[in-house]
């Protein structure tokens, strides 16, 4: 049972921080109180709908004992169906406040990489790469892609992109991973199926605020871009390399022509994996992290296989199939799975969180 006294101090906090906005706050401190209060509003509305909801069950209660006859009985039939719905209630009540991960509203760096299988695991990172394109379109957000070594064959040896919006990591943290490919190459002519890998990484992007970066702490080189040979070979040293000293992370930008923009490109990316590393940091030290059903999010994890003979994927952490690879690869469906294992990840932390309190 959710204690009174955690709704009324959430109703309390809601009513200050409208109080704040009425008097007129101003421009840095009204952007934060409205944000504030935009997350917070459909928490209090449903608290306000709950506390409702248990005062006329006392109500209900109180009538369905008294003398009068006719008001008793209709008194017991609502209170009978009021007490079916109070259940469900604090369940969407409890969702609601369940943690959020600070990053959750964040956009990302996408980045995916060929693993094991040559040329085919090439081809699969190129597949992936498009999936999260289409799924991001259909999302409203925007792609850019930051870097791209692509393979002869076609697909990449490894790409980075941008993906910007509204809770961009929220639904893609967790793809984070290593994703299996299972297939027969176009290539084989024995018909014989292969398995291939390649790795995904989602780095939410930190604020300007979450991550301050020492400039003495940097090693900025610039060197020659390389490139197919002819006149596409960049002639200037406009290539950066960024070496961040104390964790020794290196960040590579060629794709501009412009020695600024690689290293604006660089820090960007150099950024989000500096907040990544301290989120898993933070992370590590909070509890020997979760091992849900959503999976530790260690990135050496098999999180899902793609099975084109007999048109599957089955992601292991929730033990979920779906026979729609076709959509899944095409972006189309890919949300049906990310559902799944956003509503896997709220029950297991709901259940978490009962525990904690029982």
């Amino acid at each position: 049972m959710i204690p009174q006294e955690k709704l009324d101090a959430l109703i309390d906090k809601f009513e200050q921080i409208e109080a704040r906005m009425s008097s007129g706050a101003d421009g840095g401190d009204i952007v934060k109180l409205a944000k504030e209060h935009g997350e917070l509003k459909p928490v209090v509305d449903k608290a306000r709908e709950f506390i409702e909801a248990r005062k006329q069950v006392g109500e209900l209660e109180e009538l369905a004992g008294g003398d009068d006859a006719d008001m008793a009985a209709l008194a017991k039939e609502e209170l009978e169906e009021l007490r079916a719905r109070l259940p469900d209630l604090e369940h969407e009540m409890q969702l609601l406040l369940l943690p959020k991960d600070k990053a959750d509203d964040s956009s990302v760096i996408l980045e995916v990489r060929a693993g094991t299988g040559g040329d085919e695991a090439a081809l699969f990172a190129g597949d992936l790469f498009r999936m999260y394109q289409r799924y991001a379109s259909l999302q409203g957000w925007r792609v850019e892609v930051l870097s791209a070594s692509e393979a002869e064959v076609g697909g990449y040896k490894e790409i980075q992109a941008s993906v910007t919006g509204d809770a961009v990591f929220a639904k893609l943290k967790f793809e984070s991973g290593v994703h299996r490919v299972q297939r027969v190459p176009e290539t084989e002519t024995q018909g014989r199926i292969h398995t291939s890998a390649a790795t995904v990484a989602v780095l939410p992007e930190p604020e300007e605020v979450d991550i301050e970066i020492n400039e003495n702490d940097l090693r900025i080189d610039v060197f020659r871009a390389s490139g197919p040979g002819g006149q596409s070979v960049n002639t200037t040293d406009s290539a950066v390399r960024i070496t961040h000293l104390p964790s020794g992370i290196v960040v590579s930008q060629q794709d501009e022509k412009s020695q600024h923009k690689n290293k604006a490109k660089a820090m960007q990316v150099l950024r989000a994996r500096l907040y990544d590393a301290e989120r898993a940091r933070a992370d590590a030290e909070r509890a020997a992290a979760r091992k849900g059903m959503v999976g530790s999010g260690d990135r050496s994890e098999r999180i899902r296989t793609y099975n084109y003979p007999q048109s599957r994927v089955t992601d292991h952490r929730i033990n979920l199939t779906l026979y729609k690879l076709d959509e899944i690869v095409a972006g189309d469906a890919l949300g049906e799975m990310v559902d799944a294992l956003i509503s896997q990840d709220r029950a297991d932390r709901l259940a978490e969180m009962q525990s904690d309190v029982a």
